[in-house]
């Protein structure tokens, strides 16, 4: 039962009485299509429906306890990462630039301008990974996914099942929580599937902080821009529309001819015109991580361009741009254990770090 239900939330092909039944999710008609504003079919209610059931605190303490227990193993600590890392290094598995990591789940939570060595001033995005650990791992014969992402030999590629941002259990419903009573951690808000190579697989339980990336690395952000709801063409194409003081009174913001002539006279695809603006994934390729502070799992990457709205939710991943790969070996599959600098806050070399000290004075 447990493995229908997470099979049904991944978009898995369910096999019954022998015929294959494919779930199968409306794909979007690039840019000019609506928004899709419902979530997949196969996604599960997360969230119960709430009912004032007038308990005491103590009774709330209470089953608040008991739901956590309720969660099978408990999840990976120091000694088992250890075993796991040592196992890892064991193993044949050597990073190349071809396999594909595991990425993060992060929240964007603003912008901070740092400057350079030689005077140079850059503007940078950042962004909190929050309490992200593995929840199952799907090997790549088991993984059909319903809609086929855009990846390279995806047949020869697993799935690594990440969660975010531990929520308490008797909020949610039971099919959503039992998702996660085999990883042994307590339910997340979040889910997010990351195709990996198989050599990169992760054992559920594992704990993803921000030094999954290293400093100078270059990243790839996937999230969705700030929903601006249904806008005219000035703010949504950038049209510059009629004078404010002087023409006709109905054409200041409008959009004019649409060049529909001809011998059809139809509007033709891909004209400018009026409609919803933003609610659409984006990703943002091949910027650079400037600064980590590992104290508070943040992380500055260039641009100020990174998609969505301060504190919504982005992902990581190792950038695909084949000239800003890692060149380096990355943390492989993942970082386990403490940072061996001497400090939280790591910067990159060509940064200007404003804690060190600029002017010393010698004693006379």
């Amino acid at each position: 039962m447990m493995r229908s239900v997470i099979n049904q939330m991944l978009g898995l092909r369910l096999s019954t009485t022998g015929c294959s039944v494919t779930i199968n999710q409306v794909r979007e008609k690039g840019h000019l299509s609506r928004p899709r504003l419902r979530n997949p079919q196969w996604f599960l209610r997360k969230e119960v429906t709430k009912y004032d059931d007038l308990m005491t605190a103590e009774n709330k303490q209470f089953v608040n306890e008991l739901g956590s227990d309720n969660f099978g193993v408990p999840a990976l600590k120091k000694e088992t990462l250890v075993r796991t890392k040592e196992s890892s290094a064991n193993e044949a598995a050597v990073w190349t630039p071809s396999i594909r990591r595991c990425g993060l789940i992060a929240r964007k939570i603003g912008q901070y301008p740092l400057w350079l060595k030689n005077g140079e001033r850059i503007r940078t995005t950042l962004l909190q990974i929050a309490d992200n650990h593995v929840i199952r791992y799907i090997p790549p014969e088991e993984y059909v996914p319903a809609q086929r992402p855009n990846v390279h030999n995806l047949h020869k590629r697993g799935c690594l099942l990440v969660g975010s941002e531990t929520t308490n259990p008797a909020l949610l419903t039971k099919e959503y929580a039992g998702l996660f009573r085999d990883s042994g951690v307590l339910p997340k808000k979040n889910l997010a599937r990351f195709i990996v190579s198989p050599e990169a697989q992760l054992e559920p339980g594992t704990p993803l902080s921000v030094n999954h990336f290293g400093i100078g690395d270059f990243v790839d952000v996937r999230g969705k821009t700030v929903d601006h709801g249904f806008q005219g063409v000035v703010k949504r194409h950038g049209f510059k529309g009629m004078p404010a003081s002087h023409g006709v009174t109905k054409t200041h913001r409008r959009a004019g001819n649409i060049g529909g002539g001809g011998e059809k006279g139809r509007v033709w695809p891909g004209t400018k015109m009026p409609g919803h603006m933003g609610n659409r994934w984006r990703v943002i390729k091949g910027l650079r991580v400037w600064r980590i502070n590992s104290k508070y799992n943040v992380m500055w990457v260039q641009g100020s361009s990174v998609p969505g709205p301060t504190g919504g939710l982005v992902y990581i991943y190792d950038t695909i741009l084949p000239l800003r790969k890692n060149k380096e070996a990355p943390p492989f599959p993942t970082f386990y254990g403490e940072t061996e600098q001497a400090t939280d806050d790591v910067w990159y070399e060509k940064v200007h770090n404003f804690k060190n000290e600029s002017i010393t004075y010698e004693t006379e």
